[in-house]
């Protein structure tokens, strides 16, 4: 039987209070204002509240992101509606410590609704993160908020685009790169973190586990085998 993302989680993340100040980017690129830390949330609390509903895990494999051991789940709608890959999916990367390192939230639902603003797209960004990885805000930079495009897949191979408002940051910390997209239903619809960019020739180095298209070009399936 498949573990639940709770119980994945729970071994190694627990809930932490914290009271101390943390510094977080506000709408200025570079500047910081400073806020209480707040209740960190496990990463099961945080999936729980953004999963869509209808949808049940079918597998789960062991990863490496960046040399680093991590857990992939994914979650289809129980009625198969647009299963496997490139279609609907709900998948989450938790990485052996317990820290959340991303989810995608690929749903037909989300396709063609009116997209927030800037403003409210950063403001939802930023309450994410204070709840799910406030340790990424302090010396967080704002590179840029715009649309952003995925490809998705019906069932009759007809195919979509799901656009959201793509958040990009800068972890002035140690160099790496983060991004929260909101989709039009003002949750957000996909998280990635600690991403390894390589300046030149220009190209991620971090795998792309959350990615339907690299999982197609290297090969794997939905279920390991």
């Amino acid at each position: 039987m498949l573990r639940t993302l709770s119980a994945i989680a729970a071994t190694v993340l627990g809930v932490i209070a914290g009271s101390a100040a943390t510094s977080l980017a506000d709408t200025k690129k570079g500047n910081a204002v400073t806020a209480a830390s707040p209740v960190i949330e496990s990463a099961d609390t945080t999936v729980a509240k953004i999963m869509p509903p209808g949808y049940a895990e079918i597998a789960q494999r062991r990863v490496t992101v960046d040399g680093e051991g991590a857990q992939l789940v994914r979650y289809e709608r129980a009625d198969r509606r647009n299963a496997d890959l490139g279609g609907e999916h709900f998948s989450v990367i938790v990485a052996d410590d317990g820290r959340l390192k991303g989810f995608t939230r690929m749903d037909l639902d989300l396709v063609g609704g009116r997209l927030p603003s800037r403003e409210d797209t950063q403001k939802i960004a930023m309450d994410f993160l204070r709840t799910a990885a406030p340790d990424l805000l302090p010396g967080m930079k704002i590179s840029w908020i715009e649309p952003h495009d995925e490809p998705l897949r019906a069932t009759r191979n007809e195919n979509f685009t799901l656009t959201g408002m793509k958040v990009k940051m800068r972890n002035g910390a140690d160099g790496r790169w983060m991004w929260v997209i909101v989709g039009a239903d003002r949750k957000v619809m996909v998280f990635e973190r600690d991403i390894v960019w390589v300046t030149f020739p220009g190209h991620r180095k971090t795998e792309k586990w959350l990615h339907d298209s690299w999982l197609v070009e290297q090969g794997h399936k939905v279920r390991p085998s």
